[in-house]
């Protein structure tokens, strides 16, 4: 115990030991002691000297702290002495480093020099690097931490995430990458979100920012581990906009998890997140206490917000999400802080890009905005209000640029907005009693101030943005420069800023106004014949570019030189040769000799060289670092690099070589018109063959419900069949009994019984010929059934296969007018036997019957002899009707013949058209042949080939196949 009284302070007698031989001690004593309290008071003074002693403490402590961690995790007092000495050792914050000295000597002089700031941070972030370094060598230990964050107390769990954090600060890339690959490594870490304990929980927010930073696999797991829903409840229950430096450890979280990663960005749309941020926008009406911490929280979510739309993300994702933000409200929201007042002015410069983002492509967010009022007396539109502040030179840098981007936004792909904005200009929609923004923007072009020239220049050539209607109505713009003097266009003024003297000539002297101004007139006149001719219609435009062009000027000046080449072949390749003193070959002969071919693509080339164009040309916003750097517009660019080549062949090119080009153009055309024609041809057979398809597939599904039919018919004749076999059985029996009774009256010779069993005859006969009356009207109705079952059936089938169907049916009736004609004679015999047993009787009888009796009997046979006749009309008409059913049925099969013939017919059409596509197919083969012709003969002649027509053609083979497999199916 002597020994830890001297480390800790307590006085010993002898010479003191060094800060490293004491080191070295404490570490044999980690090492060898066998007692758990002897091992927690090494440890614990290992702690108390590894600040002022880091290097000796890593050097030679860290291998058997390392041990401790993972043999003493029974007690949490040496594991938590343990991790906060890594700590130390790891740690690079000024803070924990701000009491550093240098090493004690071995004298035992304390000599506390002091180091000078950055060469002791850079010690220490040194030796942190090193120490880290060597810690990671083996991924075990990164894991070991990781196991010890279950541990809950609060004394372990603390120190390993701070160590955790250190070491990601160091060595961020080969940390999450052994957590990646750690099972469960990300699922522990979310944990610390849970905890109930502040102070785990935020330091757990900054491990997560440490450990989601450029890592998208960890910040998917992050994400779908529930963090955007833990994140949002933290920010709520701290108050939001309102709360303290957590929420901007939530922010910060939430912008690394969302930064670039399109599929986080989806996961949180699709889970209503966005929803839930429109409460963070909702500031009162009282805007004057707004302290550091909340301008930086606000900050934070409107950077969430941009990143949600930036113009970086996918067109899908960012429409997507711009207009969950307006059915949300969330747009509104911010256009409620964008006119409030009270807002400072980083936070207001923020809510100008971020409206401009949530509208940027957006027409129905582009509308609404259109409609937004500034809550002024009277009532003015937000844009106008904007615009104002843009083009006032007292207001702010980033705020005149962040205006300058909103506007741009809200006019691009939006035709509707740049109508209205033009049409504020025109002369029938003026209204002299307010300013509009075509009054604003006219005032900022000819301002005094450079940068509110340029600013109006951008936004005027933002308005006229591939929009060929309103390059042509600006036109019509007047300008009255001065009194008594007549109005001139606005082309005619923006030409004359940059060619006349006096006044106007000083101003437009500066390299910016000057810049932005042959910016607009570029895009002015860029694929708009019109408007090219009214600017060459000014004698002295010309004169003026060429002699900017040819001169020699200083290092500023190239870039206005570069940008009048542009306007000048802008000229010639958009002439339409309207103007006989500047048609395209007097402008190239004019280049030839004032300029040179060469010297003018050079100086075309000073663009696209300048420094400041390739930093415009990364993103849409406008981001500069001084007024004097805001020279090239983003959507300029653009067109640069659109018509810098074209330019230069336009240049090069002869007469000559241009009318072949024409010549070879128009005949592409024809070629063109020639394909056009045949695949519209092609289309309209393949439509025909549709139709024809869909034909045969309607005919085949009638088919199979008249055979349907047919076998329900089949169904039901058999039925009849059954009970008709019945009844003849029935019959038989009757007939044989009946002969039976005979043989025995006559064996007998009774007379009497015999003419009583006659009388029981004829009355049995009587009874079956009822039977048989009821049962040929049975038949005869089941007959009619089946004439107008088999006539529909008949006048609706088109196909071959319901011929044999209808034979079927016919054999049927014929089998059963058979058995019909069965019933009658068996009917007649039945007759004849009683009428034979009728004579019989009465040749037998010995008189002794009197006349009244006989007469009687006579008058029943007379009766039943007519109903005799009368059952052998009824056979005839049944009969008759039998006829007239077979010529049904005949007229039935031939119009079934007629409809066969019909489709042979339309099968043979489609035969035809099959050759008739393969002659189309010859013919385009050879028309391709010949376009590929004059290809080779343009890119002979060093004439740009688009290769539209060889994909047309292959699209058009692989259409000509699929139809041959679709004919062959």
């Amino acid at each position: 115990m002597n020994f830890f009284r001297g480390v800790m302070g307590g006085q010993a007698a002898g010479p003191q030991p060094s800060g490293a031989e004491t080191i070295q001690k404490l570490c044999d004593r980690v090492a060898s002691s066998t007692l758990l309290e002897d091992r927690r008071d090494a440890v614990r003074a290992l702690k108390s000297l590894s600040k002022k002693y880091r290097m000796e403490v890593g050097t030679q402590a860290m291998e058997h702290l390392i041990n401790i961690l993972q043999t003493d995790r029974s007690d949490s007092e040496i594991l938590g002495y343990a991790l906060d000495t890594l700590y130390n050792l790891i740690c690079n914050d000024e803070e924990e480093e701000q009491d550093a000295v240098t090493p004690i000597p071995a004298s035992g002089k304390h000599k506390n020099v002091s180091m000078p700031d950055e060469a002791m941070q850079k010690q220490s972030d040194d030796l942190g690097a090193q120490f880290t370094e060597q810690f990671i060598q083996d991924p075990e230990h990164i894991t070991l931490i990781l196991s010890l964050l279950e541990e809950f107390d609060f004394h372990v769990r603390w120190p390993g995430v701070k160590l955790l954090t250190a070491l990601l600060k160091n060595q961020g890339v080969q940390v999450q990458g052994i957590i990646l690959v750690s099972p469960m490594g990300v699922s522990r870490l979310m944990d610390l979100l849970a905890d109930s304990r502040e102070v785990i929980r935020n330091d757990g927010l900054l491990l997560l920012q440490q450990l989601t930073k450029s890592n998208a696999a960890i910040q998917k797991i992050v994400a779908f581990e529930s963090a955007f829903e833990r994140l949002l409840d933290i920010i709520t229950e701290e108050g939001s906009s309102d709360g303290g430096i957590v929420v901007e450890d939530c922010l910060l979280l939430l912008l690394n998890l969302l930064k670039n990663n399109s599929s986080n960005q989806n996961f949180f749309k699709e889970g209503s997140y966005i929803q839930r941020m429109k409460p963070w926008f909702e500031v009162g009406d009282d805007n004057s206490g707004w302290s550091a911490q909340k301008v930086t929280n606000l900050h934070l979510m409107l950077q969430l917000v941009r990143v949600m739309v930036s113009p970086v993300n996918s067109p899908g994702a960012s429409a997507s999400c711009q207009k969950s933000m307006y059915q949300c409200g969330l747009l509104q929201q911010l256009c409620t802080i964008l006119m409030a007042t009270g807002v400072p002015a980083d936070i207001l410069t923020e809510t100008i890009n971020t409206v401009s983002e949530v509208i940027r492509g957006s027409q129905v967010n582009q509308d609404y905005f259109a409609s937004v009022n500034a809550p002024s007396n009277p009532p003015r539109p937000a844009i106008v209000v904007l615009l104002m502040s843009m083009v006032n030179e007292r207001q702010p840098f980033v705020l005149r640029c962040a205006v300058l981007y909103c506007f741009q936004c809200f006019l691009y792909k939006n035709q509707k907005g740049q109508g209205e904005i033009v049409a504020t200009l025109l002369p029938s929609t003026i209204d002299a009693n307010s300013i509009s923004a075509g009054q604003l923007l006219c005032g900022g072009l000819f301002s005094a101030d450079s940068l509110s020239n340029w600013c109006a220049s951008v936004a005027l050539a933002h308005a006229l943005q591939d929009n060929l209607t309103q390059k042509e109505q600006l036109l019509r713009v007047q300008l009255a420069t001065s009194l008594g003097k007549p109005p001139v266009s606005l082309l005619q003024q923006c030409t004359n800023i940059l060619s006349q003297g006096d006044k106007i000539a000083r101003r437009g002297s500066k390299v910016q106004t000057r810049v932005g101004l042959l910016m607009l007139l570029c895009t002015w006149i860029n694929n708009c014949p019109i408007a090219v001719t009214h600017f060459l219609h000014n004698q002295e435009n010309v004169p003026f570019l060429t002699a900017q062009i040819s001169e020699n000027l200083g290092e500023d000046e190239r870039l206005v030189q570069g940008l009048c080449a542009l306007l000048l072949g802008i000229c010639i390749f958009y002439n339409d040769n309207s103007l006989e003193n500047y048609t395209k070959d007097k402008l190239k002969q004019l280049i030839e000799k004032r300029i040179g071919k060469e010297n003018f693509v050079e100086k075309l080339g000073f663009i696209t060289k300048h420094e400041l164009y390739s930093r415009a040309a990364q993103k849409p916003q406008p981001v500069f670092l001084s007024p004097e750097q805001m020279l090239f517009d983003h959507e300029f660019t653009k067109l640069v690099k659109e018509l810098e080549g074209v330019i230069t062949k336009a240049v090069h090119k002869s007469s000559e070589d241009e009318k072949k080009e024409e010549d070879v153009k128009k005949t592409l055309e024809q070629h063109d018109n020639i394909v056009m024609q045949y695949k519209d041809l092609i289309r309209e057979q393949d439509t025909q063959i549709q139709e024809l398809k869909e034909q045969v597939a309607t005919m085949t599904s009638q088919s199979e419900q008249m055979q349907t039919t047919v076998t329900q018919q089949l169904s039901q004749i058999q039925q009849h069949k059954d009970q008709y076999n019945i009844i003849k059985l029935k019959l038989g029996k009757d007939s044989q009994s009946q002969a039976n009774s005979q043989a025995d009256s006559q064996v007998n010779g009774l007379q009497t019984e015999e003419l009583s069993q006659l009388r029981e005859d004829l009355e049995k006969l009587r009874q079956q010929h009822t039977l048989l009356q009821a049962q040929l009207s049975d038949k005869d109705a089941l007959i009619n059934t089946l004439r107008s079952e088999t006539a529909e059936g008949s006048a609706a089938s088109d196909n071959t296969e319901m011929l044999k169907e209808l034979d079927a049916l016919r054999s049927q009736v014929h089998s059963q007018a058979t058995e019909i004609d069965q019933m009658k004679t068996e009917r007649q015999e039945l007759l004849r036997k009683a009428e034979a047993a009728s004579s019989e009787a009465v040749s037998s009888s010995d008189g002794s019957l009197d006349a009244a009796k006989m007469a009687e009997v006579e008058s029943r046979l007379a009766a039943q002899t007519s109903e005799t006749e009368r059952l052998k009309e009824e056979s005839k008409s049944l009969s008759k009707s039998r006829v007239d059913l077979d010529q049904q049925l005949a007229a039935a099969t031939s119009t079934a013949a007629i409809l066969q013939t019909e489709k042979a017919q339309l099968q043979t059409e489609v035969q035809e058209s099959k050759k008739e596509q393969d002659d189309l197919l010859m013919l385009l083969a050879d028309q391709d042949q010949k376009i590929h012709s004059l290809k080779q003969k343009l890119k002979a002649l060093g004439e740009p080939v688009d290769d539209e027509d060889d994909l047309d053609a292959r699209d058009q083979t692989d259409d000509d196949e699929e139809d041959d497999d679709e004919d062959e199916d």
